[in-house]
């Protein structure tokens, strides 16, 4: 269980193919304080570390986990949002966050507003996901609020301290980004469409 509050950006600087598997490995900040089978967020996805090495640690990619994320993409030198999992005996600042992606989005547009910046993006409804005007979204890992919620597609405001401690400000008009749609609200969605 994590929080979408992001701890730290890792640097993808080992990718190894094996199978219908990848094996990314990440260099970081708080490789050194991980464990073998410690689970970690990457871009809002859960993985379990399988190897350290100093400043550096693996973990491996499924092929589930790659047909619903945008992992597959990643290229060395790639920078990864990442967030331990979240501690009981803590505060829940963002929102109850799984690391289990719905799907992956499109950004169709940002722009930048006298110090923060909007960004946009347009996702498959078929799934039935929905999201709602001031409900909660995870975007590669990080937890926002929503601010703009159309049939297929919302936007967030991005504050200066998330631009610059997630790879947001790596982000291009393009690119894909993994989503997790509100728990709650999944449940909720389910239970009327019954």
């Amino acid at each position: 269980m994590f929080t979408g509050i992001i701890e730290t950006i890792g640097k993808v600087v080992g990718i190894e193919k094996e199978e219908g598997n990848i094996h990314f490995t990440i260099q970081s900040a708080i490789s050194k304080e991980l464990k073998i089978d410690q689970s970690i967020s990457h871009n809002g996805v859960c993985m379990t570390v399988v190897a350290l090495n100093d400043d550096k640690y693996t973990v491996t990619a499924i092929h589930e986990t790659l047909v619903k994320s945008n992992l597959k993409s990643l290229q060395v030198g790639n920078l990864v949002n990442l967030e331990r999992c979240m501690q009981m005996n803590g505060r829940l600042d963002g929102h109850i966050v799984q690391g289990h992606v719905d799907q992956v989005a499109q950004c169709t547009g940002i722009e930048e507003q006298e110090g923060s910046w909007f960004y946009t993006f347009e996702y498959d409804v078929s799934s039935g996901n929905v999201t709602v005007e001031k409900g909660s979204i995870c975007i590669n890992g990080i937890s926002l609020t929503v601010v703009g919620s159309k049939t297929n597609s919302f936007s967030v405001a991005i504050i200066p301290y998330t631009y610059e401690h997630t790879n947001m400000k790596e982000l291009k008009v393009g690119d894909q980004v993994n989503l997790e749609f509100d728990i709650i609200g999944k449940y909720v969605a389910r239970l009327l469409n019954r």
